[in-house]
C-alpha cells in the first residue's frame, strides 16, 4: 500500500468551528422533516401519496445539490460556496415562515433539499483539509455533532409545533443564520488552502489539473457506494414504514418515538468511545465491516420482534451499525481520493445517500403492500449482508494496489 502525504502549510479550519455549524444546521434541519408529513396531511390535507412525491422531490434535489457541491468544491474557492449556502437556507426558511401554504411548500422544500445536499458536501469536503487529526476522528466527531444536532431538534420539535410552525420556521433561520456567520468568521482558512492547491496542481496552461483517482481505488470506492445505497435503502424503511407495523401490533406511538431517543443516545455514546479510542478497530474498513453486518443483524432481528423489548434490541443494533459504518465511509473514501478531487467523491457519498434515502420508503412500501413485513425484514437482511460479502473479497483482492492519500 502506497502512502502520499498532503501538504500542512498554513492554518487550517478548526475542527471545534465546523463542528459548531454543523451542530446548528442540525438542529435546524430536525425542526423542519420530522412535520413535513404531518403538517402536509393535516393542516393541508394533502394526500399521502402526494406528500410521498414531495418528499421523493426533496430527496432528488438533494442529491443534486450534493453533486453540484462536490465539483465546485474541487474547482473554485470553497469560502464563498459554503457561506452562501448556509445564507440561501437560512433565507428559505425564513419565507416559509410567512409561506407555508400549497404549493408554496413544495417548492420551499425542493430548494431546501437542495441546499441542504450543497452545505452538507462542503461541509465534509471542508474536513478533509483537516491535517491536524486523522480523518477517522475528524468524521466521527462531524458525525457526533449531527446526531446531537438530530437529538436535539426531534425533542424539540414536537413542542415548537404546538406553539407555533412560524416560530419554528424563524428559529429554524436563526440557526442557519448562526451556522453562517460562523463560516463567514471561521472558514477563511480554507481560502488559503484552495490557493496552496491550485498552485501546486496548476498545469502548463494555467489551470488546475484534476488528479485522477487510481482505478483500484474507484473499484474500491464503487463497492462501498453501492453497499452505503443498499444500506440507506433499507434504512430509511425504520423511519416510515416500521411505524405503521409496530402500531399494527398494538404497540403504541410514542414507543416507536422513544426508539429514536434511544438512538440518538446510542449514537452519541458510540461517538465518545470512539472518539476516546480511535484503535478500537484495527483500521476504518473493518469498521465499516462491523456496522455492515450490524445492519443486517438489526433486520435479522425485526423477523423475531412483536413486543417493544424486541423493537428495542433491533434498535440497539442497527444504531450499532450506524454509529460504526456511516461516518467510517466518508473517512475512507477521503483517504482514497487525491487533494485535488476530495469534493467530487464526497459528493458522490451523498449521492448514494440520497439515492437510497429516495427510493428506500417507495421500494419498502411496494414490497411490503405485495409480500408483507416478514418477508421485507428477511429480504433487506440478505440484501446488507450481500453487501458485506461483496466487500470483504474485493478489498482483499485490491488493498495491495491502492493508494492513500494523506
Amino acid at each position: 500500500m502506497k502512502l502520499t502525504h498532503g501538504s500542512n502549510t498554513g492554518t487550517e479550519v478548526k475542527l471545534r468551528w465546523l463542528l459548531l455549524g454543523e451542530l446548528a444546521t442540525w438542529i435546524g434541519s430536525s425542526f423542519v422533516w420530522p412535520l413535513t408529513s404531518v403538517y402536509l396531511n393535516k393542516q393541508l390535507h394533502i394526500s399521502l401519496s402526494v406528500i410521498g412525491l414531495v418528499l421523493f422531490c426533496n430527496c432528488a434535489s438533494n442529491v443534486l445539490g450534493s453533486f453540484t457541491a462536490g465539483r465546485l468544491y474541487d474547482r473554485f474557492n470553497p469560502y464563498p460556496l459554503i457561506v452562501a449556502g448556509l445564507g440561501t437556507d437560512a433565507v428559505v426558511l425564513f419565507f416559509m415562515a410567512f409561506f407555508h401554504g400549497w404549493p408554496a411548500y413544495w417548492i420551499w422544500l425542493i430548494i431546501t433539499g437542495f441546499v441542504s445536499g450543497w452545505n452538507g458536501t462542503m461541509i465534509n469536503s471542508i474536513s478533509t483539509s483537516i491535517k491536524k487529526y486523522p480523518g477517522r476522528y475528524v468524521f466521527n466527531l462531524i458525525y457526533f455533532a449531527q446526531n446531537v444536532g438530530t437529538v436535539t431538534g426531534t425533542l424539540l420539535v414536537g413542542y415548537l409545533y404546538d406553539f407555533s410552525i412560524e416560530f419554528l420556521f424563524l428559529l429554524a433561520s436563526s440557526l442557519f443564520a448562526i451556522a453562517c456567520v460562523n463560516a463567514a468568521i471561521h472558514y477563511r482558512p480554507i481560502i488559503n488552502f484552495h490557493k496552496e492547491r491550485k498552485a501546486k496542481n496548476k498545469g502548463a496552461s494555467g489551470k488546475v489539473k484534476t488528479e485522477p483517482m487510481p482505478k483500484y481505488n474507484v473499484m474500491l470506492m464503487v463497492g462501498f457506494l453501492i453497499s452505503l445505497a443498499v444500506t440507506w435503502l433499507m434504512y430509511m424503511n425504520w423511519e416510515s414504514n416500521l411505524s405503521v407495523y409496530m402500531v399494527s401490533l398494538g404497540i403504541p406511538f410514542h414507543l416507536y418515538s422513544l426508539l429514536w431517543t434511544l438512538n440518538g443516545a446510542i449514537i452519541v455514546t458510540v461517538q465518545v468511545i470512539l472518539a476516546r479510542f480511535p484503535r478500537l478497530f484495527k483500521n476504518l474498513f473493518q469498521q465499516i465491516i462491523f456496522g455492515t453486518t450490524m445492519f443486517a443483524l438489526s433486520f435479522a432481528t425485526l423477523i423475531f420482534a412483536h413486543d417493544f423489548a424486541h423493537f428495542a434490541l433491533s434498535m440497539v443494533v442497527l444504531t450499532l451499525g450506524e454509529a460504526t459504518a456511516f461516518p467510517a465511509v466518508p473517512a475512507y473514501i477521503n483517504d482514497l481520493s487525491p487533494m485535488t478531487s476530495k469534493g467530487k467523491y464526497q459528493g458522490a457519498i451523498s449521492v448514494a445517500r440520497g439515492i437510497g434515502q429516495a427510493f428506500g420508503p417507495l421500494f419498502g412500501g411496494m414490497m411490503i403492500d405485495h409480500a408483507g413485513y416478514i418477508p421485507f425484514f428477511i429480504t433487506a437482511a440478505i440484501c446488507i449482508f450481500m453487501m458485506v460479502l461483496l466487500l470483504i473479497p474485493v478489498h482483499a483482492k485490491l488493498r495491495r494496489h491502492i493508494k492513500v492519500f494523506k
